[in-house]
């Protein structure tokens, strides 16, 4: 039977504090083996040997930061909303955090709270991102984004993974119209009799797909 450590013994033998324990244990760093029945955690070796203290201690030193974002005015209660899921999930992991609050749309990389994140992950001071949805960074591009948090060892954390509400699908329509009218535009002329009607055909088919 292996020898299992509790909180105080682990901690002593990774070199830190009980705090500090339990807070990795919260947001999902490092969880126990086991926990008694009066819910006390305990450790293995093989599980301390095997963690990279280095790396937590690292994440813990930098700024959690919470993305969020929409795409216009109107739509300010879900900005609100999106910021209170943030804040209870980073709340409830136990993160000191940031909220970046974003207005405009997931097509435009030139956003003031886009370009913020950006620097502030390049210059290092970020440790872990956390957004709603994947899209509430950018429609087209988050990869890339993404991309950059791995090579500058920034945590991604996506809370909602799965189907978007209809509130995503009009802004994809909005998204999609947008490129087809910068497009168009170069096609055809911005004023031309055959721009606008390709844009009205494109709108009413757009309209037509979020209704259904």
């Amino acid at each position: 039977m292996k020898k299992l450590l509790s909180i105080g013994e682990a901690a002593k033998a990774l070199g830190v504090t009980t705090t500090t324990m339990r807070n990795w244990d919260k947001n999902g760093m490092l969880h126990p083996d086991e926990r008694t029945r009066g819910g006390d955690r305990r450790y293995s070796l093989d599980t301390l040997r095997n963690f990279d203290k280095n790396a937590a201690i690292h994440v813990d030193e930098l700024k959690t930061i919470a993305y969020a974002r929409v795409s216009s005015h109107d739509q300010k209660e879900d900005l609100v909303r999106q910021v209170a899921v943030l804040e209870a999930y980073c709340a409830s992991k136990g993160y000191t955090y940031e909220v970046i609050q974003d207005l405009g749309s997931g097509m435009n990389y030139y956003k003031k709270g886009l370009k913020k994140l950006l620097n502030m992950i390049l210059s290092g001071e970020v440790g872990r991102l956390v957004l709603t949805h994947k899209d509430r960074l950018l429609r087209f591009g988050a990869e890339l984004v993404f991309a950059i948090c791995e090579a500058k060892h920034v945590e991604v954390v996506i809370i909602n993974k799965g189907d978007e509400d209809i509130q995503f699908e009009e802004e994809l329509a909005k998204d999609v119209l947008e490129i087809v009218t910068v497009f168009s535009a170069r096609l055809y002329g911005s004023r031309s009799n055959k721009n606008k009607k390709m844009l009205e055909d494109v709108q009413k088919a757009v309209e037509n797909n979020v209704k259904k």
